[in-house]
């Protein structure tokens, strides 16, 4: 197996820039007539801040997050913003926050950066978070569900990540050591299998959807596949969810639909 052209999603969809450029179209839109509260700090960096979009009437009933891929080491919050639209118009407020990417920090720091995204916005909306990412904020979202979270909150007195929805997610990194994705990462093979996911004690009696499009590498598949088993076998109430027809990019379009099956799962995983 080429691990390179498994997970080069960009060489597998030619279209790619018409679809990432989409993105950025709706999500600017979306901004401009959106409720929300833009640019919030959340930590001390330029990069370390989020948006906080909420129902358009009423209080927000529940909440969640989105955190945008890019392989740890492209794009920002901007091309996500739409996203959020589906949730919204079922009462969720929705944290959609930046991170510093890869080779500037390391992957650690990343997965630390959106812990503290996590707990900030607990703080201020007092509700758990359902996580949901795609690709490399699939690997985020698992990770935040699976992540030990007693030394950060002892005075919160709220789990802050009660369920994932992870899209077209990375939870066993070793292969991506063999592949041009990890130049800019520059995990090494500790590094590599510290933040896997995958290889972590299950979330114990968490919910976990992991979604995959059907014209994804099998690789993808193989990634959503193995971590619902694995995490099941350890106590995760977990799903895969083979998504028919989308690549690894078209599969963000239902996020932005309340109507969608994808928006509905999450909205049930929010109870």
């Amino acid at each position: 197996m080429d691990l390179d052209v498994e997970y080069n999603n960009r060489a597998r969809v030619p279209e790619h820039p018409e679809i990432m450029e989409g993105w950025q179209r709706d999500a600017a839109t979306f901004r401009k007539a959106a409720r929300a509260e833009l640019d919030v700090p959340y930590g001390p960096s330029e990069r370390m801040k989020l948006d906080l979009f909420l129902p358009d009437n009423d209080a927000p009933q529940a909440a969640a997050m989105f955190i945008h891929g890019g392989y740890w080491q492209s794009l920002d919050k901007s091309y996500a913003s739409h996203l959020a639209r589906g949730l919204t118009q079922h009462g969720f407020a929705v944290c959609v926050p930046g991170y510093d990417l890869c080779p500037h920090v390391s992957m650690t720091d990343i997965v630390d950066e959106i812990a503290h995204a996590c707990i900030w916005t607990v703080r201020l909306l007092q509700m758990p978070l359902v996580i949901t990412g795609h690709s490399a904020g699939g690997h985020l979202a698992a990770c935040m569900l699976a992540r030990d979270w007693s030394a950060q909150t002892r005075d919160l007195g709220i789990e802050p990540v009660s369920a994932a929805y992870a899209i077209s997610g990375l939870f066993d990194l070793p292969p991506l050591l063999h592949t041009g994705v990890n130049k800019a990462l520059g995990m090494d093979a500790a590094e590599a299998e510290k933040l896997s996911p995958m290889h972590w004690p299950a979330p114990q009696r968490k919910r976990l959807i992991a979604a995959v499009g059907s014209d994804e590498s099998s690789e993808y598949h193989r990634q959503s596949r193995e971590l619902c088993d694995t995490w099941a076998k350890g106590g995760a109430l977990t799903k895969m969810s083979m998504i028919d027809g989308p690549n690894h990019f078209t599969i963000l379009a239902p996020l932005a639909d309340p109507d969608s099956d994808m928006v509905r799962d999450i909205v049930s995983l929010a109870g």
